[in-house]
């Protein structure tokens, strides 16, 4: 009497549920980063201020899950601070904790739409 073993699923079905797997990460990590841009700065995405490790403050285009001009590294971003020319981790502010002044000359700099 020879018993049987079990078959596994197919190959297909296991590279279907991998792929499912991964995309539920992806849009996980996406709903992640999204949250905590949100509590950071006060909305979820778009023209964000932001402030470089220098302190400088300038206005990016801050998309979750995207990065065209930078490399993303959780919160930070690096990548091209306008006001003084160099390349640096920016992280994003809550216009609303800025004094006006602040927040009138971070507007005014804006960072380039695309490379």
């Amino acid at each position: 009497m020879t018993r049987e073993r079990p078959t596994s699923a197919p190959a297909a079905c296991r590279r279907q549920m991998a792929r499912r797997r991964g995309l539920a990460v992806v849009v996980a990590a996406v709903a992640a980063e999204t949250a905590v841009v949100w509590r950071r700065a006060g909305r979820p995405g778009g023209w964000l201020v932001v402030r470089c490790r220098d302190g400088h403050r300038f206005t990016t285009l801050w998309i979750p899950g995207v990065s065209v001009k930078s490399v993303r590294l959780g919160l930070w971003r690096l990548q091209r601070c306008p006001v003084g020319r160099h390349v640096t981790l920016v992280t994003p502010e809550r216009p609303a904790a800025l004094d006006d002044e602040q927040r009138s000359a971070a507007l005014a700099i804006r960072d380039v739409r695309l490379p």
